[in-house]
């Protein structure tokens, strides 16, 4: 985990910050407790594109329901496959 303190944020400042973004996702540290978290504007927009924000009240799994269906196959292609797969197996 790619960690900073609140401290070392104070007396760095922003090349504090930018030299850890260099590894990644950057956790800042308050009084031995994590406060924050800060991410690059390049995977702030990738995680912000196209996310449906939940509702208040709504579980995950209703979240997960709501969602747009993102893959193109159809069932009964992967239940071919499936079967196929399984027979290959059962004949070695």
């Amino acid at each position: 985990m790619n960690i900073v303190t609140a401290a070392e944020i104070k007396r760095r400042g922003m090349a504090a910050i930018e030299d850890g973004l260099r590894q990644g996702p950057l956790h800042i540290v308050k009084r031995n407790r994590p406060a924050a978290v800060v991410i690059s504007e390049e995977e702030y927009q990738r995680l912000s594109q196209g996310r449906a924000t939940a509702a208040r009240g709504m579980n995950a799994l209703q979240w997960l329901l709501k969602q747009p269906q993102a893959g193109s196959r159809e069932r009964a292609d992967i239940d071919a496959e499936l079967r196929t797969e399984r027979d290959d197996w059962a004949e070695r």
